[in-house]
């Protein structure tokens, strides 16, 4: 009987313990740049992040794209925006974030941090849902603040993102 008993207190221990960290095992990176009707994807995510769910406040969220990933469905457009005139994927390979603060609770949070493109870095806060085994992050940012000016119009620039980060 002790056995049994120990045996039940290990495994909710190992259940406690699950419960207490997640990581990212995979992700979707979507974007709909809004005056064109363009959306994509980017692939290539690599992560460092460190999710604490007793505490979200105590996670971490690092990671980066790869830039030559992008794709919008037309091989001649993914072609164009890797060139120099827009992200420049030769001498800036990859798109990268990390928080500096992370607030609220495991079920809807959000994470601020710094997002860096092309050498340029500007904080933005991204809205976290967890929905099933997924986080779900939505954010927009401005193309044109990091040298990516596909409108004359600065405010044409406008990107929705939304990154579904698969935890395990």
């Amino acid at each position: 009987m002790k056995k049994i008993v120990i045996l039940i207190l290990f495994i909710n221990s190992i259940v406690i313990n699950a419960q207490e960290a997640a990581t990212i095992k995979g992700a979707q990176i979507n974007f709909v740049f809004i005056d064109n009707d363009v959306d994509g994807t980017f692939s290539g995510f690599n992560s460092s992040s460190k999710i604490d769910a007793t505490d979200i406040e105590k996670s971490l969220f690092a990671g980066s794209v790869a830039v030559e990933t992008i794709s919008t469905g037309n091989s001649l457009r993914n072609w164009s925006l890797r060139r120099s005139k827009y992200f420049d994927a030769d001498s800036y390979p990859k798109i990268t974030f990390s928080s500096t603060n992370v607030t609220g609770s495991i079920d809807a949070f959000t994470v601020t941090g710094n997002l860096t493109i092309k050498n340029t870095t500007k904080k933005i806060t991204l809205n976290f849902t967890k929905k099933d085994a997924k986080l779900i992050g939505e954010t927009s940012i401005n193309s044109a603040d990091y040298g990516i000016v596909i409108k004359k119009n600065k405010d044409q620039n406008k990107v929705n993102i939304q990154i579904s980060l698969l935890l395990e």
